[in-house]
């Protein structure tokens, strides 16, 4: 049986083995102690996330998120639209894409490259961060708010989602008399 499993691991995409191992990162994650311990286990988990079995489109995706680097969403999108049409199973190409669209403020392509994101990695609490972001953008108080608290269930540290549930909380929940 040992012998089956290391042959069925070593035939998957090398991707499906990086989704595998970010499971247990947002096992240490959602557990961290501080913000600290939690920056660290968030770096190596968007390091598994962006493993995406193919160093062809690896490099799409550095090209992609250089460019946005330096406010090239053109060629960022560019870039990033040839990663998702050749690697449309990896998560990680649809949310840096969505970054892009953002960046361009073309906010219906971006929600779609998030929703994209989202149906291969339910857990990707960047991708959920920014579903909140173009809900509240667009007045939709309670979906940012729902996206917001998905969020802080898998990153507890995060500041910024944290001050955005506080803004969103009176609207959402309303005031007590």
């Amino acid at each position: 049986m040992a012998a089956l499993s290391a042959v069925v691991m070593f035939s998957l995409p090398l991707a499906a083995v990086a989704q595998d191992g970010a499971g247990d990162l947002l096992e240490e994650l959602g557990s961290a102690q501080n913000e600290a311990q939690a920056q660290r286990i968030e770096k190596a988990l968007f390091m598994e996330w962006s493993k995406s079995g193919s160093a062809a489109m690896d490099l799409l995706l550095k090209r992609g998120r250089d460019a946005l680097e330096i406010n090239d969403t053109g060629a960022a999108i560019e870039h990033l639209t040839a990663l998702t049409d050749h690697a449309p199973e990896f998560a990680e190409g649809w949310h840096t894409l969505a970054l892009a669209y953002y960046q361009a403020e073309m906010i219906g392509p971006s929600m779609d490259a998030l929703e994209h994101a989202l149906a291969l990695n339910p857990q990707h609490f960047g991708a959920l961060r920014g579903v909140g972001s173009v809900h509240e953008q667009l007045g939709n108080d309670a979906l940012a708010y729902d996206a917001y608290t998905q969020v802080l269930e898998l990153r507890p540290f995060d500041e910024q989602v944290t001050e955005a549930l506080e803004r969103l909380s009176g609207r959402v929940q309303g005031t007590e008399i």
